[in-house]
């Protein structure tokens, strides 16, 4: 997909995070983005923000159905790569046990802003991502749709 920002389903999804997000932590995805915008101006600036933004959807095993350019780029994927990954590849095996802890945490509380962690690229490229707020997806409905993570620093080792 060459401009997924561009997708209706990707632009309602934009709006998810957010409104997700504002739920549990009383944050705004991107604090400088207007009140009023457009939610296709807002998936835009999500989709090319500085910080990663990624999420998984509700499948026994979550694959991940979002992915901003920053995150495509740190695990060396496209959008068509990203979006068929189960989200658990994106650690590496010794670390998946530690990753279902967090998730499990986050599913009990909504949300946790301090998680740290050893993730892994496509190519093997190995990276700590640190100060991650990791969060429940909840429609407006109150269903729930998945998880989503962001975090704007990360080392690589």
């Amino acid at each position: 997909m060459d401009a997924p920002w561009k997708n209706p389903s990707i632009i309602v999804h934009s709006q998810l995070l957010a409104r997700s997000l504002k739920r549990w932590t009383g944050r705004e995805l991107l604090p400088e983005f207007p009140a009023g915008g457009s939610p296709a101006e807002f998936a835009d600036k999500l989709f090319h923000a500085p910080f990663v933004q990624v999420s998984h959807g509700v499948e026994a095993d979550p694959v991940l159905n979002y992915g901003n350019a920053t995150a495509l780029k740190l695990w060396e994927m496209t959008w068509e790569e990203l979006t068929r990954t189960p989200s658990r590849l994106t650690a590496e095996a010794p670390n998946r046990e530690e990753r279902a802890r967090l998730l499990a945490a986050v599913t009990a509380n909504g949300f946790i802003d301090d998680y740290s962690g050893i993730r892994i690229s496509k190519t093997g490229r190995r990276f700590r991502i640190a100060q991650a707020t990791v969060w429940n997806l909840v429609d407006e409905g109150g269903v729930y749709r998945g998880q989503a993570a962001m975090f704007s620093q990360w080392e690589f080792l």
